[in-house]
């Protein structure tokens, strides 16, 4: 497969009609379109403290992010309110937990989660979140030992998520922010090309 651009990628995803924005048809689509890694330099933005959230593209049906990783960089265990999410790893590799929830009490925000599957990343092969089971977290594990960025498609946009805490077995709402749009850094975040 002939890699394309990440705005060709944008604009193949916006073609597809409402009814056919599913979680398979996405899936295949970016299966059988890898981006160009210089067509998404301009969203590389790396920090040491945390991974970065680039912004490419957002409608009222999707968000496109470019996340950057330096080595050794996780995710926290988080959900994303029910929101279909597809990613792939253009740069380096990544590896996927995926969890599934064997306790709950909303009332005391308690929560008891089980690692159901592992999964691994790389070469921009698609992947999605199973809706059934949207808890995951994604790590740039240190023994791989190298930077990565990974794209994510989230349909529809969403500014916040549910994060857990496994040592505690509890979780918490937060706010999820943007390091950069359409290439430029946000306002108060310091982050390198």
């Amino acid at each position: 497969m002939q890699p394309i651009p990440v705005l060709d990628l944008v604009e193949g995803l916006r073609s597809i009609p409402d009814e056919e924005f599913v979680t398979d048809n996405v899936y295949e689509f970016l299966a059988k379109n890898p981006v160009t890694i210089e067509s998404l330099e301009p969203y590389f933005f790396w920090s040491p403290d945390f991974y970065t959230r680039n912004l490419v593209y957002k409608d009222d049906r999707f968000e496109m992010l470019a996340i950057c990783w330096e080595k050794g960089q996780i995710s926290p265990v988080h959900n994303h309110w029910d929101q279909k999410c597809w990613m792939m790893v253009p740069v380096g590799r990544l590896r996927g937990l995926n969890f599934a929830v064997e306790e709950i009490d909303e009332s005391q925000r308690r929560c008891k989660l089980r690692e159901t599957e592992t999964f691994e990343l790389k070469d921009c092969l698609a992947a999605k979140v199973d809706l059934e089971e949207p808890i995951h977290q994604v790590l740039n594990l240190a023994e791989f030992d190298e930077r990565a960025v990974s794209i994510h498609i989230y349909s529809k946009p969403y500014d916040r998520c549910l994060s857990y805490c496994r040592d505690t077995d509890t979780y918490k709402e937060v706010l999820l922010k943007y390091s950069s749009i359409n290439g430029e850094l946000c306002p108060g975040v310091t982050a390198s090309r």
